[in-house]
């Protein structure tokens, strides 16, 4: 690495990179320098970025916000790039370190440019692993490329993980706080509203990554994606209840020990970690004190409550383009939730559905052999999730 150390924030304005941009503004003067800036729509947050940080360049992805960005950055000589080819361009500027936090599939052509630089990646683009994780693990490994996962439970798997005594390790167990909907019963779930999926007990997250919380459909996609990360099969990916969210992640070896990473619920703490790897960042975070901890519950997960659990290791045992269609499907089936126009139990009966038809669905690619066909996957399962949300069967 070098000092400065260079950094692009893909996803700036969300809520991981903000806390990612939050820890670079505390850093000493001289630490870290900004090359690139991304946002999906919010070209006034993204200028004002660009105002404090001074990046090369600055990318939003949604076109009517375009003119918007260049009129507040008019005269400011910083290079401006509007839509989704000009945020994968941002991913491909020459950089030591890349924080990938566009959330979804959208993330994933950015990321991947990101990932071909072969320097150091930090992701909290979870579907890059889960759309494409075989793919991603070998181009990674092919570019030299170092993965630092961001994703709170990830980040600590990764901190307790001896890769050196990989043969030892039995299985990990990635903690789950249980969401805002962890002790209602079906009935008043099925009533569920926006607002009760995005009261999250622990964490402050954007709307799509909290309504996945609160089905758990984010700790299906974190079983995925923690297959490919830690390349474990799926039966040695634990999932366990703990509604505190202070134990974030375990490991535990051959010989009976389970080593933890403990902490606040901070999303700063993880990015911290990988922002300075390999060495370690003071950051502005609650410490834990463990004398005025009352109790530390786990309990497992519902699956009559959250079956979307279920659905993803079902997705990990059929392989090819299943896991693809999950994400997409849940994608779609969150927006149509958070638009009112499904049930909060709907969400996972319509991926569940999406998942059969797909895998009848002439026109959606059945395998996995190049970033391509992920793409061709991933448009496809979309229609089919539109489709199926359209019907009157969905609007009842």
């Amino acid at each position: 690495m070098t000092t400065p150390r260079r950094i692009s924030v893909l996803g700036a304005t969300g809520s991981v990179g903000a806390a990612t941009l939050d820890l670079i503004r505390r850093a000493d003067p001289g630490t870290y320098e900004i090359v690139a800036l991304t946002a999906h729509t919010n070209a006034d947050a993204l200028a004002g970025l660009a105002r404090e940080f001074r990046p090369d360049y600055v990318a939003i992805s949604d076109p009517a916000s375009g003119e918007t960005l260049r009129a507040a950055l008019s005269g400011e000589g910083i290079e401006i790039g509007i839509g989704a080819d000009a945020v994968r361009e941002a991913g491909e500027r020459p950089a030591d370190w890349i924080m990938a936090a566009i959330v979804g599939a959208a993330g994933l052509p950015p990321t991947l440019a990101a990932l071909r630089q072969g320097t150091a990646l930090a992701f909290a683009n979870k579907e890059c692993l889960v759309c494409a994780g075989g793919l991603f693990m070998d181009e990674a490994q092919a570019r030299g490329t170092k993965l630092l996962p961001v994703d709170s439970e990830h980040n600590a798997i990764f901190q307790v993980f001896a890769e050196d005594q990989r043969k030892a390790i039995e299985s990990i167990t990635l903690t789950a706080s249980g969401g805002p909907f962890r002790t209602w019963e079906i009935e008043a779930m099925r009533a569920a509203t926006r607002k009760d999926a995005l009261a999250h007990p622990t964490w402050e997250m954007g709307a799509k990554i909290s309504v996945d919380s609160a089905t758990m459909m984010n700790k299906g996609l974190e079983v995925i994606e923690a297959r490919w990360l830690f390349d474990l099969p799926q039966d040695r990916v634990k999932v366990v209840v703990h509604p505190q969210s202070i134990v974030h992640g375990m490991v535990e070896y051959c010989d009976g020990s389970v080593l933890a990473q403990l902490g606040s619920p901070d999303m700063r703490t993880p990015i911290a970690h990988a922002l300075a790897w390999p060495d370690r960042l003071q950051a502005p975070v609650e410490r834990l004190d463990l004398t005025a901890l009352a109790n530390l519950e786990f309990e497992a997960p519902s699956e009559s409550r959250f079956p979307a659990l279920k659905l993803a290791r079902q997705v990990i045992e059929a392989g090819g383009s299943a896991a693809a269609v999950f994400n997409a499907a849940n994608e779609i089936a969150v927006e149509a939730f958070l638009a009112d126009r499904i049930g909060f139990l709907d969400i996972a009966a319509c991926v569940e559905e999406v998942l059969q038809r797909a895998g009848g669905d002439a026109d959606l690619p059945q395998t996995v052999s190049a970033f391509d066909d992920v793409f061709a996957i991933d448009a496809r399962a979309r229609v089919l999730a539109r489709d199926l949300i359209a019907e009157p069967m969905m609007q009842d």
